[in-house]
């Protein structure tokens, strides 16, 4: 009996919605794509890299990214993006063996109007920061930064497509350390299609050019997620993989993975 219940809990996880709740779960995957919707969510996003310099060094790491919008009014929303990276790295840096912490921490904030604007496009604009919040000195760059970000993307029937970008300065050191400043660019172009039956795939890069060393770093992510339940809380489940198409020579080569967890909180209909 119990092999059987599990059976049938495991076969609904995988056939996914049915009935209202799949009219539920398409929304609820169109509003995970938009970055500065009106969802509240909490990824956890772990990835995995490696081909790091000499020593082929190897980096694992989990994003904690929640997502929550203030509404300001009837016409306006902000959106508090927060990235937390909690590290496990060997041999990244030469010479210094293995870390494990926290890494910085980036939190941008979008002023974004809750209505799209003509052709149904769909923006945000405001500031990004950098927090020093690394626990190992290889871990994080040592500075407190801040620069601007900014959101555009349209979506139309199941596409939705744009880009989002930010550039960070430093503008003081977190310790007495003399650490390198930090002026750095990063692009997130990305495309994805959602289902009717809440399958999203998404191909996106999350590319990053340092002005300091003249260095791109350019990842090409594709990644296939699934909206559903867990009990009664929806969720976004998904597997990935990444290919470094571009990186510095300390940087990570080859091919690399993800895997997402993402806890929706859709607010109650009225």
């Amino acid at each position: 009996m119990r092999r059987t219940r599990a059976a049938v809990a495991i076969g609904a996880l995988i056939a996914g919605p049915c009935g209202a709740w799949a009219q539920d779960a398409t929304d609820l995957a169109k509003q995970v794509a938009n970055p500065v919707s009106s969802l509240i969510s909490v990824p956890f996003q772990f990835n995995y890299n490696d081909g790091f310099g000499p020593q082929n060094g190897s980096q694992s790491y989990v994003n904690i990214q929640p997502v929550v919008p203030f509404s300001l009014n009837a016409d306006w929303n902000v959106i508090v993006r927060t990235i937390l990276p909690v590290i496990d790295q060997s041999d990244v840096v030469p010479g210094t063996g293995s870390q494990f912490g926290l890494g910085d921490t980036t939190q941008s904030l979008f002023l974004s109007p809750r209505k799209p604007g003509p052709g149904g496009v769909i923006w945000g604009v405001g500031p990004a920061f950098l927090w020093p919040t690394a626990t190992d000195e290889e871990l994080g760059a040592g500075k407190w930064g801040a620069g601007p970000t900014g959101v555009v993307l349209v979506q139309k029937g199941p596409w939705t497509y744009g880009m989002l970008a930010n550039h960070i300065w430093s503008f003081a050191n977190a310790s007495d350390d003399d650490r390198p400043d930090v002026s750095q660019s990063f692009v997130q172009p990305f495309v994805s299609y959602n289902t009717p039956s809440a399958w999203t795939y998404t191909l996106n890069s999350e590319s990053t050019y340092n002005w300091k060393t003249h260095d791109w770093a350019i990842p090409i992510n594709a990644l296939v997620t699934k909206t559903t339940k867990l009990g009664k809380r929806p969720v976004q489940l998904g597997l990935g993989a990444r290919y470094w198409v571009q990186s510095p020579e300390t940087g990570a080569d080859g091919w690399g993975a993800r895997a997402v967890v993402v806890f929706l909180f859709p607010t109650a209909k009225r």
